[in-house]
């Protein structure tokens, strides 16, 4: 495997590890060369706890600020994000001078509608803000632009002062999860609640990751996730995560039992309505997807959530078996995204209008044509977020070509997502260069070359389906094995799981 760009994105990565693993009580702390925790005696006076937040010195001297970010952190873990985003806003408000507060904003609204002027503000406050609060506000903030060093490198310093921050370790791990760095991300965490077996966001994260990762135990998955709904039974969130497992792990009824229970919960928590929809469609039983898809439709407030379920009863179509009707109801979904000005739910449905297109020549000109838009910033997408989005598309163009044995232009777009990783750093799209790389060593039949690129991306269904294929032909019958358990566990009403649960075109068949 091709593992340049992967080192050289991760240089400063083991610092964290380092650093996280050292059992001792809170302190400020640098780190050593060797990698080590050794105590700051250049740190000065210890700051009036009142002023801080985590565990340190804040810019703001209002008392309701500091309380509203320290809000706002708990719900964004606890994955209450317009909540967060509210208390993040109303902290702006009795402070506008205090940067963390802005940083947490925008940080947060990038999981549901990116706030680039909260953003601005937050990068421009920095400036005056006190040593540690400027670390976590370069983090919250470099997550969400086009280059991932400066995140690792602003985390790693943070972490190599407050080694034993819960917030910290667990917003860490959060990231490299994103990253789909799941062994890694599950190592934080589980340290995290050796320390603190109370701290409920973590074993929601553990759920996900340990059914997620290279080697998926939805046992385990689900032990951490009922774990955590013990520690937070008037929330709606742990039966949710319940809920979207145990579909990944095939335990359908149980999975509709667990999204009811969070609707009982919170009779308008969206997620758990749309969750029963997919449930559902999973099962074939399309006539309850489509009446719980229409209450999910009910509650959505805003554009985001009313195109994906949108999006989602397009797909029902196709698992009918009524391609031609799913693929105009995709592009009427397509043309009511542009409408909006809503990239993510514009971009979901232009990426499935090219994966499930009749034909190679009408797949790799919708290709070109996504390639074409997100090549440029987009209003309302984040960097962060937009070098994924090319990361796929190339990833599919080079699949496509290689398909059809078009080796020649399969390595253009191979070479534009090396040009892509090597600029960013971000672990995605090093991923999926690594994956294009597969597709190619896949159609030269050099089998052993395409499983080890190929294994660089666990979360693509397709991806992992020619890996268990290419496994084979190499005869490694235990990874295949392996890889058929992973491709499993990838279950969900999407267009590339449709793709690959349906296509049999594999090219060197």
């Amino acid at each position: 495997m091709n593992r340049l760009l992967f080192k050289a994105g991760l240089l400063v990565l083991p610092g964290i590890f380092a650093v996280a693993a050292m059992a001792c009580p809170q302190q400020s702390a640098s780190v050593a060369e060797n990698g080590a925790v050794r105590s700051s005696e250049a740190s000065g006076p210890a700051a009036d706890p009142a002023a801080q937040v985590f565990a340190f010195a804040v810019s703001t001297k209002s008392a309701d600020a500091r309380k509203l970010v320290e809000s706002a952190l708990d719900e964004y873990e606890n994955v209450l994000l317009d909540r967060s985003v509210e208390s993040a806003r109303r902290a702006s408000e009795k402070d506008p001078q205090f940067a963390l507060a802005y940083a947490v904003w925008s940080f947060a609204a990038r999981r549901t509608q990116p706030d680039p002027e909260a953003l601005r503000k937050a990068e421009s406050l920095a400036a005056n803000a006190p040593p540690d609060e400027k670390r976590l506000v370069q983090f919250l903030t470099a997550v969400q632009k086009d280059d991932m060093l400066p995140a690792i490198v602003a985390m790693n310093e943070l972490l190599a002062r407050f080694p034993n921050d819960g917030h910290a370790l667990y917003l860490t791990a959060e990231w490299l999860y994103f990253q789909q760095d799941y062994d890694r991300s599950v190592q934080m965490w589980e340290r995290l609640i050796e320390r603190d077996p109370n701290f409920a966001p973590a074993y929601n994260m553990l759920g996900y990751a340990r059914v997620e990762g290279n080697n998926p135990d939805p046992a385990m998955a689900l032990s951490y996730l009922r774990k955590y709904a013990e520690l937070q039974p008037h929330h709606a969130n742990p039966q949710d995560s319940l809920g979207e497992v145990s579909r990944y792990a095939g335990a359908d009824q149980d999975s509709l039992a667990h999204y009811r229970a969070a609707l009982r919960i919170t009779p308008d928590f969206i997620t758990s309505q749309v969750g029963l929809g997919d449930t559902y469609t999973l099962m074939g039983d399309f006539t309850h997807a489509r009446a719980e898809y229409s209450k999910a439709s009910a509650m959505a407030t805003n554009d985001r959530d009313r195109l994906h379920i949108e999006f989602q009863k397009a797909l029902v179509l196709f698992w009918e078996g009524h391609a031609s009707q799913g693929l105009r109801a995709l592009n009427e979904v397509e043309q009511k995204a542009r409408t909006a000005k809503e990239p993510y739910s514009l971009f979901e449905a232009q990426e499935a209008l090219a994966l499930l297109a009749g034909t190679s020549r009408e797949r790799l000109e919708k290709l070109r044509q996504i390639e074409s838009f997100f090549s440029k910033p987009v209003e309302g997408l984040s960097d962060g977020d937009r070098n994924p989005t090319l990361a796929a598309i190339w990833r599919d163009e080079t699949r496509e070509y290689a398909q059809q044995n078009k080796l020649e232009a399969a390595q253009q777009a191979v070479q534009k997502l090396e040009q892509l990783a090597a600029k960013s750093r971000d672990l995605i799209v090093e991923d999926r260069y690594e994956s294009a790389r597969g597709y190619v060593f896949f159609a030269q039949r050099k089998f052993q070359d395409a499983a080890d690129e190929l294994s660089a991306d666990p979360h693509s269904p397709v991806a992992v389906k020619w890996l268990a294929i290419a496994r084979e032909k190499t005869g490694d019958a235990k990874g295949a094995e392996a890889a058929n358990l992973r491709f499993k566990y990838l279950r969900a009403p999407t267009a590339e799981w449709y793709l690959a649960t349906h296509s049999t075109s594999v090219a060197a068949d």
